[in-house]
């Protein structure tokens, strides 16, 4: 890191901890050396494994799923770890590799999630999905097959606080546009348009232009709710 870095964009919420700013900049520099070190290294060993299967000859006859449960902030927002529903934390990888079903090289921007894991694989080895599982099978978009009525946006909930990490509750729900966030305890709301807001820094809640969009996304979250039985 340069002398003097600082990390790209604040946190937007009044009162908030910043718990990077309590780092020494040795700190922030040995945090990011270790995060970087253990992503080279997890990299790595998803070389090993892939060098393995070929030359066993059976990496043409493996599926392959690399993904993780969670992003990271890396001092985005003044923070560290995970845990939040701002961008750095809330998205992660997703990479397939199934020869002769994922067309190679093919990206795909449906709304997914870790949810869907279980009955993806479950639905590949042919066994049923029972009906109290909350994710859905992501087989047909593997296929290069969305089905018409896929999710439009998710839904996200963390809840423990006061703990180490000092991450106020919050629930929200994101769309392919904008992101509304509900810090319940403390009365507070955000609102995001992502496409012209990527870093999430501009708080549009409040603002009239935006009063549908509002209204839309809380019904959303109600419905969200009930369905995931979080209300």
């Amino acid at each position: 890191l340069p002398e003097g870095w600082k990390p790209p964009y604040p946190h937007t919420l009044p009162g908030q901890t910043k718990i990077f700013n309590q780092f020494t900049e040795q700190d922030k520099r040995e945090f990011l050396r270790s995060y970087y070190a253990c992503t080279s290294f997890m990299d790595a060993q998803v070389g090993k494994l892939m060098d393995a299967l070929e030359k066993s000859g059976q990496l043409d006859n493996t599926l392959i799923f690399f993904f993780g449960d969670h992003g990271y902030h890396l001092g985005e927002h003044n923070w560290f770890d995970k845990r939040w529903i701002y961008e750095e934390s809330l998205r992660t990888p997703l990479i397939v590799r199934w020869p002769g079903v994922v067309e190679p090289g093919t990206t795909n921007r449906d709304i997914v999630s870790n949810l869907d894991f279980a009955e993806t694989f479950l639905d590949i080895a042919g066994v049923r999905v029972l009906e109290e599982m909350q994710g859905r099978s992501l087989l047909p978009i593997m296929k290069g097959k969305t089905p018409t009525d896929w999710r439009q946006s998710i839904y996200y909930h963390y809840y423990e606080y006061p703990a180490v990490h000092m991450v106020q509750k919050h629930h929200g729900v994101r769309n392919d546009r904008y992101k509304l966030i509900h810090y319940y305890e403390l009365g507070e709301w955000e609102l995001f348009d992502l496409a012209q807001d990527p870093n999430e820094m501009n708080n549009l809640y409040g603002n009239p232009a935006y009063s549908k969009t509002v209204t839309d996304l809380k019904l959303e979250l109600k419905r969200l709710q009930a369905y995931y039985k979080d209300a």
